[in-house]
């Protein structure tokens, strides 16, 4: 399998090249020259695996067919290595929880830090400290994060030999929890930086340094965010596995609902769906910040700045430039990569928004996609966490709330199996939770008292310059492999 640049660059690599670069050196996103499929017979397998060996087999199965350039042997390895109960609290791993009706909450937040970003990241730690033996080199790697994605990425990668992590994160923008989360490591290959700005800041920095190409190369930089293919290849397992767990048959179809800021948790259901597993609906669900529904609703992906970027009780979607929107659309235009670098490229730097409304393509997102979505305010928020915590005994974080308000307004089939993607566990949002039921939420024992830490981070301005000289002044050059 090789792998080629949303932007139309010609090089095409292999999946351990793409695993440690990041963004193509066009400033695309990589994808697979070509979706393996999954036919009938295929997917009995897959689901025997699930049933008879459990999650990691069937991490194993579904990697092996994007990656070739790791031995079977040491993948089936890694994925037995990264997915355990004692990593993530059941031998379940993505265990389904109903709710009412056909809807189903699936449980993606039992890893160390308490968020989905641990179904992808633990994977990761494991492939980069993997791929760098064998090669004896070395990968800082320079992250954005808005709440989650930071500390799931410092828990997997803490001490892990030849790789460093420079880690940006907007100032005073997540919650307590999470900051304590990430900032009280105290680990010296784990470096916090907090930008005086939003999330897309942030991005904005880690994109920029990505596209130094002379920088990049010198300092080995490498990404976890969701732009690494790695990452969003590890979410699709848990597509499956919701599958697997919902039906009986594989002549029957299922929903996703899925609380999106970046649509990198989205796009690996797209991924999944693409791939030919029988899902009807994918179903985005946006705060008040609300891009990728106004996108799916009129056609127009318009990115909004910092000042009009709402700060909210779902902080970790509090994002208006979806990074991996673009693979999306790369597929969405029949992978044309001169019209997606004309989008991505030259109309968002000129404009800050594109409109496909009167591309014929664009009507065909929901049909032959299944894309739909939905917005959720803070009311709405509240009113679901009370309504859920009254009706089924179950408290859902902020986030998960959002995903299934929306999922309730597009649940109109009940023979259709919904499942909404839990994102955190509630005591990361404590504060909103204690507003909707009036009482804190439940905090596993290892987190008692971690506000109270000491700090380890440092706070800077939102300077792409400032942030390589942090980086050079903390790395030597790295040894290329």
């Amino acid at each position: 399998m090789k792998y080629l640049s949303t932007r139309g660059h010609a090089d095409r690599k292999q999946f351990c090249d793409i695993l440690l670069e990041g963004l193509a050196p066009d400033g695309g996103l990589y994808l697979p020259e070509h979706y393996p499929q999954v036919d009938d017979a295929m997917l009995t397998r897959l689901r025997k695996a699930y049933h008879e060996q459990g999650y990691a087999e069937l991490a194993f199965q579904i990697l092996s067919l994007y990656i070739d350039d790791i031995p079977a042997a040491d993948l089936k390895a890694l994925c037995a290595k990264t997915y355990t109960a004692e990593v993530f609290g059941t031998g379940e791993i993505v265990p389904l929880r109903h709710l009412e009706n056909s809807l189903w909450l699936e449980a993606l937040s039992n890893g160390p830090t308490l968020a989905f970003k641990d179904m992808a990241m633990q994977l990761l730690g494991n492939l980069f400290e993997y791929e760098l033996g064998r090669r004896g080199a070395e990968l800082n790697i320079l992250g954005a994060t808005s709440g989650d994605t930071g500390s799931a990425a410092e828990y997997a990668m803490r001490g892990k030999k030849g790789i460093r992590v420079f880690m940006t994160s907007p100032h005073g923008r997540m919650s307590p929890f999470q900051q304590a989360q990430m900032f009280s490591l105290q680990d010296e290959n784990i470096h916090n930086i907090a930008i005086e700005g939003v999330f897309d800041d942030c991005q904005d920095i880690v994109k920029a340094v990505s596209n130094d190409l002379e920088f990049k190369r010198k300092y080995k930089i490498g990404t976890v965010n969701s732009i690494n293919w790695a990452r969003l290849l590890a979410q699709v397992v848990y597509y499956f596995a919701g599958y697997i767990q919902a039906t009986e048959t594989n002549d029957q179809k299922v929903s996703f609902t899925v609380p999106s800021g970046n649509f990198g948790n989205v796009c690996a259901g797209h991924v999944a769906r693409m791939m030919g597993l029988p899902i009807a609906k994918l179903v985005v669900a946006t705060n008040e910040n609300d891009v990728l529904d106004e996108f799916f609703r009129t056609g127009v992906y318009r990115v909004r700045g910092s000042a009009d970027t709402h700060e909210t009780s779902s902080p970790s979607m509090d994002i208006s430039k979806a990074s991996n929107f673009e693979r999306f659309v790369f597929d969405l235009l029949g992978r044309d990569g001169a019209k997606t670098k004309a989008l991505f490229g030259d109309a968002l730097s000129q404009s800050g928004q594109f409109d496909l409304s009167q591309d014929p393509r664009f009507a065909d997102a929901a049909a032959k996609y299944g894309f739909e979505s939905g917005k959720s305010t803070h009311a709405d928020r509240l009113a679901t966490i009370k309504d859920n915590y009254q009706r089924h005994g179950v408290t859902i974080d902020t986030h998960t709330a959002d995903g299934v308000k929306v999922a309730l307004e597009h649940h109109s089939d009940a023979s259709v199996p919904m499942i909404v993607l839990e994102t955190a566990l509630p005591i990361k949002f404590a504060a909103t939770i204690e507003e909707a039921l009036g009482h804190s939420p439940e905090r596993p024992a290892k987190f008692e008292g971690i506000e109270a830490l000491p700090k380890r981070v440092q706070v800077m301005p939102a300077d792409v310059t400032l942030i390589k000289a942090y980086i050079e002044r903390h790395c030597a050059p790295a040894v290329l492999g």
